[in-house]
């Protein structure tokens, strides 16, 4: 008899998952009402993800073969613990699989690379209405920051920012 948790295989995406990914994203998207939001390209994916220098990692998770989930991530640093740690941008597992602990298991490969690297913190955000994904989170103990809130800057307010002279003069 085949143990069904036995049957997941979690690997590092490589350049030819970029349809793939890409394609998860969009149905993460459309999963929580933001479809809109996304403007990345598979081309986008190649280029950032795995060209001359990857800006981040993705792990997948596969059963019997079929894509099952993805979690997409990279490397960051607290300046106040001076420890490096893991950001995760984005973490999907397809309806079908839910239920199987995929997405835990996704984030714990996540946080022991992280940790064999000397990390010692994972950082996620979560879209304020999900309240299913918020409740999956603090059951593995990834917990809400009361004392942080996410701010960001995008699109033409970004380079609009980016490209303003500085105020000051050099001294």
């Amino acid at each position: 008899m085949t143990d069904p948790a036995n049957d997941i295989l979690i690997r590092h995406g490589t350049v030819e998952d970029v349809e793939t990914i890409h394609a998860a994203l969009l149905r993460l998207g459309d999963s929580i009402g933001a479809h809109q939001e996304i403007t990345s390209t598979p081309e986008d994916l190649r280029t950032y993800g795995f060209g001359e220098k990857p800006a981040f990692s993705t792990l997948i998770a596969e059963v019997g073969g079929e894509f099952a989930g993805l979690c997409l991530y990279f490397p960051i640093f607290s300046t106040w613990m001076g420890r490096p740690g893991v950001y995760v941008q984005d973490l999907y597992v397809e309806d079908r699989f839910r239920g199987r602990k995929i997405g835990e298991r996704l984030l714990r490969r996540v946080a022991r690379e992280c940790r064999k690297d000397g990390g010692v913190y994972l950082r996620l955000s979560v879209d304020t209405d999900n309240e299913t994904a918020k409740a999956f989170y603090e059951r593995l103990g990834i917990a809400w920051s009361s004392y942080e809130q996410v701010q960001k800057i995008v699109g033409d307010a970004f380079f609009a920012f980016a490209d303003a002279p500085d105020d000051e003069e050099p001294r």
